[in-house]
């Protein structure tokens, strides 16, 4: 646009450059795989909860404190009520953290393979931030992490990589961050091993964020959670408070309370991602792909002598979404999340026929 064109108000527009989530579509013909979605719906009490909702309790609004929700969280991660942080997703939960604790001169830090979202935060909010190389193998150097700094924040594991950084890792640059926020986004956690939220009974200046949207199968509900120290929810609810209190719906409320009641449909469902994700892994592996071992419910792949953006389109020709990111560093992998058993075998059917065409031309 050029200068004479633009209007007076429009030069005190604030400009940043956007996120851009995975496609969406509503073609139930497609076979998707490219939003990390849960493939199994949530705990049977979730759709009962909806079902049995008073309809004349949406003319009022929901719960500012998120009572239930937030009682029943403390509950199944043993910590108090005071100590958790409710919000519309865990982006949501994020950009407040981002607003609430980085508001000093000095840059955060993140790695610069991570949640593209972060910069997206520092951009709109006026952070400065800086991004820590992660090595050849797509892992976090801890040192890097042990300057001065306005802040930290360490996906865990890291997307798109998929990647778990042992919690040994996550507690030292805890320990050498004690003037700053060290934040945690766990939103794979469920699939990988140990949580840092024990940690944070250790170290006041600990946040984890995790989701509803991937292990408990609710990304369209939007509900996302923080656990830390009760001086740092505190500072998150003045801002929230300060912000939009009334953020969670009722029906997301209700039907998120199931949810975390049903352990034991929790934990099935996790097993049966991962068992799926394992014999992809195999799968992959035979057809020429490399990838780190995953610990989400996705795989970051590469092909011995395909391009990763000649698959993405041939795949996308043929129905199946996948994530490819055209940066620097990865622009010749395709994140893969993990589908049910038959839409992973409509994958791998196709990636046979087109791997083996491709051999037969080479």
């Amino acid at each position: 646009m050029s200068e004479e064109n633009v209007r007076a108000w429009e030069k005190y527009i604030r400009r940043v450059k956007p996120y851009v989530p995975g496609e969406q579509t509503k073609d139930k013909s497609v076979i998707k795989l490219n939003t990390n979605e849960n493939p199994f719906p949530p705990a049977p009490g979730v759709l009962e909860a909806l079902k049995n909702m008073d309809a004349d309790n949406l003319r009022m609004y929901p719960d500012p404190s998120i009572g239930l929700l937030v009682e029943e969280l403390a509950k199944f991660y043993g910590v108090d009520k005071e100590e958790v942080f409710v919000g519309v997703g865990s982006d949501d939960v994020l950009a407040m953290a981002f607003m609430t604790f980085f508001n000093s001169e000095k840059p955060i830090l993140f790695p610069d393979i991570t949640y593209t979202f972060y910069p997206v935060w520092c951009d709109l909010y006026r952070i400065p931030y800086e991004t820590q190389a992660v090595d050849s193998h797509f892992r976090i150097v801890k040192e890097d992490y042990y300057k001065d700094n306005g802040g930290v924040v360490i996906a865990n594991p890291n997307a798109p990589t998929s990647i778990y950084e042992d919690i040994s890792t996550i507690e030292d640059i805890v320990i050498h961050n004690p003037d700053s926020v060290v934040i945690v986004d766990e939103a794979y956690i469920d699939f990988a091993k140990e949580s840092a939220i024990p940690l944070t009974k250790k170290y006041d200046n600990l946040l984890v964020v995790q989701t509803f949207s991937k292990s408990r199968a609710m990304a369209g509900m939007r509900i996302g959670f923080a656990i830390g120290s009760k001086r740092l929810i505190k500072a998150l609810n003045d801002v929230k408070y300060s912000f939009n209190s009334y953020t969670l719906s009722q029906a997301a409320i209700l039907a998120g309370v199931e949810a975390v009641k049903d352990g034991d449909y929790f934990r099935d469902s996790i097993e049966k991602v991962i068992k799926i994700r394992e014999d992809a892994a195999e799968k992959f592996k035979e057809l020429g792909f490399s990838f780190p071992k995953s610990s989400t419910n996705f795989l970051f792949v590469t092909h011995e002598f395909i391009p990763a953006k000649e698959l993405f389109n041939a795949l996308r020709e043929n129905k199946i979404l996948v994530r490819y990111f055209d940066l620097p560093r990865i622009n010749n992998y395709l994140r893969i999340s993990i589908g049910t058993k038959e839409q992973m075998d409509i994958l791998f059917g196709f990636l046979r026929k087109y791997i083996n065409k491709k051999k037969n031309i080479k």
